[in-house]
């Protein structure tokens, strides 16, 4: 039995399916609500996914797996779906990961963002970071940010991706969208460039190295209104990790600034929804004079409590969020304590409320 790209890829889409994974020695499995399914058929073959690889990846794309044993590309699928590839190498054979990017651009209500955080999209400058786990959905998040702002306020948006994965037309906002390894060669660069070419909001699909972090610190400093992410889990991890970036003679310097250009951080992770599909639940902190002087004075263990007293300003805690989705019948509550941060405390507290959890 011989796969076929194309029938692979119709079947994600006609799943629903997040994404699809082709490994030797397995058939090609979907990934739907955030359970892996293998297809019914025989186990790939390294001939199978050598053929597979080759239909959808471009020339240099192919070259860069055989030197560096790896690489990430954007795809588009008919008019269907657009995916994100990454090609790996695997005990010398070849191995394929895509994952579907929705065709349609979500409102921030349809993904569950209060209406408290349009608010800061109107602000003129400042740093809003999106973080959590890989596969939490913090994509999707910054898409709708994006279409947003193009939708209701004027201005040139840059975006800095790897790969580009949502394609924003120009609505009441000029889109310039740039791709790394094609357009430009490395977020650092990126964003320097960006400076130069009159943004009003700047989008930093990754803050991975210090030049890029230290890059979009600048930007949101001088007068743009700057979009990164990090895979990292709550808003006191998020400003640790940045911080820790930095070399200890800078690491004052850069709590001042991040104290002063940091406007929120929206931590995410994916629930399992009952019946079916998943939901996001949400960590929110906007920053305060409070939290300011927390960040200042490196006492960023203190922002939770911060947190947990701000919902008039639109702030939740993931744990917050996660037992409201409980309360809702929307997650069960063994969901619920996999993904707190205290899960001890969640279960205790699920327990006392009458629920009935797996045990330990």
């Amino acid at each position: 039995m011989s796969y076929d790209m194309n029938e692979l890829l119709e079947l994600v889409v006609d799943q629903n399916a997040s994404d699809l994974h082709c490994q030797v020695g397995q058939p090609p499995t979907l990934r739907i609500s955030g359970s892996m399914l293998p297809i019914e058929g025989e186990d790939l073959t390294p001939f199978d996914t050598e053929k597979l690889m080759l239909s959808i990846t471009p020339d240099h794309h192919q070259q860069a797996v055989k030197l560096n044993g790896g690489t990430d590309f954007g795809f588009a699928f008919a008019d269907k779906a657009r995916f994100r590839v990454s090609i790996l190498k695997s005990k010398g054979s070849y191995g394929l990961v895509l994952r579907q990017i929705p065709n349609r651009l979500f409102s921030l209500r349809d993904i569950g963002l209060p209406d408290k955080l349009k608010e800061l999209l109107f602000r003129p400058r400042g740093l809003i970071l999106v973080t959590g786990p890989t596969g939490s959905g913090k994509s999707t998040t910054l898409a709708s940010m994006i279409n947003y702002l193009n939708e209701n306020r004027d201005g040139h948006i840059i975006t800095i991706e790897d790969p580009i994965e949502y394609y924003h037309p120009h609505k009441k906002c000029i889109v310039t969208q740039r791709e790394i390894g094609v357009d430009v060669p490395n977020f650092a660069e990126a964003v320097r460039r960006a400076l130069r070419q009159d943004p009003d909001i700047i989008l930093v699909g990754e803050m991975r190295d210090l030049e890029t972090i230290e890059a979009a610190i600048v930007a949101a400093e001088t007068g743009h209104l700057v979009f990164a992410t990090l895979h990292t889990n709550g808003a006191a991890k998020t400003i640790d990790r940045i911080v820790d970036a930095f070399p200890s003679s800078m690491k004052e310097l850069i709590r001042t600034q991040l104290a002063s250009s940091l406007q929120a951080v929206v931590s995410q992770t994916l629930c399992k929804k009952i019946g079916g599909g998943r939901i996001a639940a949400f960590e929110i902190m906007i920053t305060t004079t409070s939290i300011q002087s927390l960040i200042r004075e490196n006492k960023t263990f203190r922002i939770t409590s911060d947190i947990q007293t701000g919902a008039g300003l639109g702030m939740i805690t993931l744990d917050s969020h996660l037992t409201s989705l409980y309360n809702r019948e929307l997650i069960t509550a063994d969901e619920a304590v996999e993904r707190a941060q205290d899960s001890q405390t969640m279960r205790e507290k699920l327990t006392a409320a009458g629920a009935k959890l797996r045990a330990l």
